[in-house]
């Protein structure tokens, strides 16, 4: 599978931004899906995961209450709508994909990523 992720951008702190992750491939509904982060000087992180049937999702600590994942089978598209943002979530944003049995916040179990897009938040 392969995967473009966009909707990145300049926003205000407190400002909102809705990440999308388009998946090309007829298997995408197989997938497990995930968004990552990495700040600069920093390791990548995880952030939030959803399941194949959006049944099972998990997010970090850090943005739980603000982010929320979902996906559109039909569409091929998992997105995540970030709220409230503030100066700490500035980071390159990816999405991957991980075909397995229940979600992780493991990156190395991801064997599908996206190519990253950028979140710039001012205070």
């Amino acid at each position: 599978v392969q995967l473009q992720a966009s909707g990145g951008g300049l926003v205000q702190a407190g400002g909102s931004l809705r990440l999308s992750c388009a998946a090309s491939g007829r298997t995408f509904s197989a997938y497990n899906m995930g968004w990552f982060r990495q700040a600069p000087g920093k390791e990548r992180e995880f952030v939030a995961t959803i399941s194949w049937n959006s049944v099972n999702i998990d997010y970090a600590d850090s943005v739980k209450g603000r982010f929320t994942v979902s996906r559109d089978n039909a569409k091929n598209t998992v997105y995540l709508q970030m709220n409230s943002l503030n100066p700490e979530d500035m980071a390159v944003y990816y999405c991957a994909a991980y075909l397995g049995v229940g979600i992780s916040r493991l990156s190395h179990q991801y064997g599908y990523w996206g190519q990253g897009t950028q979140v710039t938040v001012s205070s």
